[in-house]
Parts: C-alpha cells; structure tokens; sequence
C-alpha cells in the first residue's frame, strides 16, 4: 500500500491558503484517480485510490500542518508501510511560487508539517513533494503569510504546480521516486 499524505489545515478559513496546496494536490489526484469517497480514521480524512495500478491511500491529516506526524505515524503503522512507499506533499517558503521539489528524504527546511512528521517517525527518509509558495515578503510574519491567500496572478501558478504535483505523486507511485524527481523538479516558475 502506498500512502500519500497532503499536510493543511482543516476548516473552511484555511481553503485556498498557501499552507493548503497539499491539501488541494490531493484532493486533485483523487479525482483523477476515482478515489471512494474520504472517511474519518486515523486523525484524517482517508480514502482508496488505484493511481497508476498501484493501491493507495490518500491521507488529509486534520491535526492541523504543526501536528501532522501523528496522522501519519498512524497510518504508516496500520499498513506496516515502509517510508520509501510513503510520500508527504506540502507548502515550502523556500521555493518560489508554482515550482516543484521532490526529494527522497532530507530535513524538514523549516516546514513544520515534515518536522512533526520525522519526529513521529522517528526517521526523515520518507519522501516528500515541496510545492513552492514563497517567497516569504521582507518584514512579513511567515506564519501570517502562509496562511494567506495567493495573488490572482500567483494563483494561476500554483493551479499549474498543483496538476504538475498530482502528476509527480501518480509518476512516484508507479516508477519511483527518481524517476519522479528527473521528471518534475524542473517544472515551475
């Protein structure tokens, strides 16, 4: 089983905000991938998908982004899941709007989410898709900036990095991580 989280926060008033794309890529790739409809486990919103021939689990952590590892945590322990079938999608500040990272592991670079989440797992060797949301503006709160909404020209960038990242995610469940990285680390602004 293959388990692909996208860290957010739950609640209408965190739709849309920067903090969210991992929320919004994986609600993208599970109607791509007629996934059932999401219930309520693990601390989580959680549903089925087939992507790419592969079974997965799409998991929409509802801890919000600072408590995230415990979802994940859980869930990897149900399904016995090693960490190179896990794949955590979220937000970065480090990366300029609309452009993809993907990595097979590595620190958390200050994402709070992937903190919590090596720090339940106890290891940061899981992968993980970065979808760009910086940069973070000179004199402005980081933590006011990523729960803000995006500029209506920014906008159109990230709804392009948001379809390029459910297409890195399918990419990685079926031919693996480098495979992924070679072909979607370079799309972006």
């Amino acid at each position: 089983m293959k388990i692909v989280v996208g860290l957010g926060n739950p609640g209408r008033q965190y739709e849309a905000t920067r903090h969210n794309v991992g929320f919004d890529t994986l609600r993208l790739l599970a109607e791509q991938h007629g996934a059932e409809p999401p219930k309520a486990k693990f601390e989580s919103y959680v549903a089925e998908a087939t992507i790419a021939g592969q079974r997965a689990l799409l998991v929409w952590p509802q801890t919000y982004m600072n408590r995230s590892g415990r979802a994940v945590r859980a869930a990897t322990t149900f399904y016995k899941t090693a960490l190179e079938d896990l794949l955590i999608i979220c937000d970065d500040l480090a990366l300029d709007v609309g452009r993809l990272r993907m990595r097979a592991k590595g620190s958390s670079g200050g994402q709070n989410g992937l903190k919590d989440v090596a720090q339940q797992l106890g290891d940061e060797a899981y992968h993980r898709l970065r979808i760009g949301v910086g940069p973070l503006p000179d004199g402005r709160d980081a933590a006011d900036f990523v729960l803000g909404r995006f500029a209506p020209k920014e906008r159109e960038l990230v709804d392009v990095a948001i379809a390029d990242a459910a297409a890195a995610a399918a990419c990685w469940a079926s031919e693996g991580v480098t495979a992924a990285m070679n072909k979607f680390n370079q799309l972006g602004a």
